[in-house]
């Protein structure tokens, strides 16, 4: 038994080294502590949590300059760092040595993280692009204090109104899917719950301390005069910019929030309201609750907003528990429509940025991008389909501030690997990638290739063919591995998608 277990984790580690989803997977499974005790228990003074936190956030070149080609890790005997990990306490612990090894062979990157990340948006310079979004995470002065220390260019100070509201408990939900425990989030929460006279000291006190950082006062009126009371408020308190809220979607009052992001005259009235009281740049933020976000934004534009920050959370109900039919979060028995986040709502947001970008009366209207930025690829997305700025908060919610770190370094990365110089060289590369659906090319075809040597034969590409394709596959009895039936094939690649182990590529295009 102990020579068969021997055996296994010898191929179990030779298959680590070329099995990309073995690494995903084991990264997914850190708890990702505070604290960690893996690093505090590592006798060689090594930093085990920050490896596997950049390996989980897609940043390899931070992994590896934090292993920096040690052997330490695979070379120790004692793996106090596995004996400690947290994960044991549950099944069982992550395979640090492994994945210390994997880093330990990636190559590094040189870059200048301080240069390449700067950039200028509504006329102001930002030493990166990544902003904490107008939320909890963003509401009074210690949080924003420790967010801009560990590297946070600026913050959309959570929305500022002249009353405080009466929250709920709980006010948070999440939605779960398969191995996946936070893919979906929501809130109903609703804007600041302090005074306005602590929220302008807290303005106050963040510029004096933090010149050189970037501070959007969010702000949330009831009628016009409030709107440019707020504005000049923020204004005198030391902002930098305002963001207007038209798009909280759970306020309990009416004529606030997505009531007025859905009306592109309250949304002109109110936008003009706010430039009574400031000669700062305005951003008007807008809801996902519509149809087509250009009428509201082109609305804001005229009506003096210099930029656009999009998208709000959206409207959602997040379940109905089947024992007694509440739904979560559960206040007393019952809940509401909230606002849905997380990595779940970035393709909709991708939409709605793509669709003002190329709108001809806005191409040219600085945009800060929001909705399910969990990474530095994330991130990198929204500013290659033409942002300027990107805000976060459900990732913040999730793992902390400390996601920043990842956050520069994998972008800083990423543009010394393309060939960029800035960030400014990437923003609006891939808007000419999108093409009306009449524009795409309907004549040609490409065939899946399937890498029978990486294939383990689990039949999940002959299963989702056969129930949701084209029927393209039959299943080989020698090894019980697919083949693929050209003559039925559409070239549909559903079986791409769902192949669990990355063995079936596109193949070559061809025109038919």
């Amino acid at each position: 038994m102990q020579e068969l277990t021997k055996s296994k984790d010898l191929e179990y580690k030779k298959n680590w080294q070329t099995n990309l989803l073995a690494i995903n997977n084991e990264t997914s499974n850190c708890l990702l502590c505070y604290n960690a005790p893996c690093t505090k228990e590592c006798s060689h003074g090594l930093d085990p949590a920050k490896v596997i936190r950049s390996l989980r956030f897609e940043n390899k070149n931070g992994a590896a300059q934090e292993v920096n080609g040690s052997s330490l890790c695979v070379e120790c005997e004692e793996k106090s760092c596995v004996k400690a990990c947290n994960k044991g306490k549950l099944d069982h612990p992550i395979r640090i040595p492994q994945l210390m090894e994997y880093a330990g062979n990636l190559t590094q990157v040189n870059h200048n993280p301080d240069k390449s990340l700067e950039i200028t948006f509504c006329g102001i310079p930002c030493e990166n692009p990544f902003f904490l979004s107008s939320s909890v995470v963003a509401s009074n002065y210690e949080m924003v204090a420790r967010a801009f220390d560990m590297g946070w260019a600026g913050v959309a100070f959570k929305t500022i109104g002249t009353f405080v509201p009466k929250e709920v408990s709980p006010r948070f939900a999440t939605l779960r899917k398969e191995g996946n425990p936070f893919i979906g989030f929501k809130n109903i929460e609703q804007i600041s719950d302090h005074t306005l006279e602590e929220n302008i000291q807290f303005i106050k006190q963040l510029k004096k301390d933090y010149p050189t950082k970037i501070i959007i006062a969010s702000i949330m009126g009831q009628d016009e005069n409030e709107w440019t009371y707020l504005a000049r408020l923020t204004t005198e308190a030391g902002a930098d910019i305002i963001e207007c809220n038209f798009s909280c979607p759970h306020m309990t009052g009416e004529g606030l929030g997505s009531d007025v992001g859905q009306n592109p005259d309250m949304v002109a009235t109110y936008t003009a309201a706010t430039r009574r009281g400031t000669d700062l740049p305005i951003l008007a933020k807008m809801t996902p609750n519509i149809g087509n976000m250009e009428i509201p934004a082109i609305a804001a534009r005229k009506a003096g907003a210099d930029g656009i920050a999009a998208i709000n959370t959206i409207k959602s109900i997040m379940n109905i528990d089947l024992r007694d039919f509440s739904s979560a979060p559960e206040v007393d028995g019952k809940s509401s429509v909230g606002g849905y986040s997380g990595k779940a709502i970035k393709p909709i947001a991708l939409r709605f940025i793509h669709d003002m970008k190329k709108h001809p009366d806005l191409m040219n209207t600085p945009i800060s991008g929001m909705g399910g930025i969990e990474n530095w690829r994330d991130g990198a997305e929204f500013l290659s389909l033409g942002c300027a700025n990107l805000q976060i908060t459900t990732a913040v919610m999730q793992y902390g501030y400390r996601i920043i770190e990842d956050l520069i370094d994998g972008l800083s990365s990423y543009l010394a690997e393309a060939g960029f110089t800035s960030v400014q060289e990437m923003i609006g590369r891939a808007l000419p990638k999108i093409v009306p659906a009449d524009e795409l090319n309907r004549h040609s075809i490409s065939f899946p290739k399937i890498n029978r040597s990486e294939c383990i034969g689990c039949g999940r590409c002959y299963v989702s063919c056969l129930d949701g394709g084209h029927q393209a596959f039959v299943i080989e009895e020698a090894d019980q591995k697919p083949r693929l039936i050209p003559r039925k094939c559409v070239g549909c690649q559903l079986c791409i998608q769902v192949c669990p182990t990355g063995a079936i590529v596109p193949g070559k295009r061809i025109n038919h």
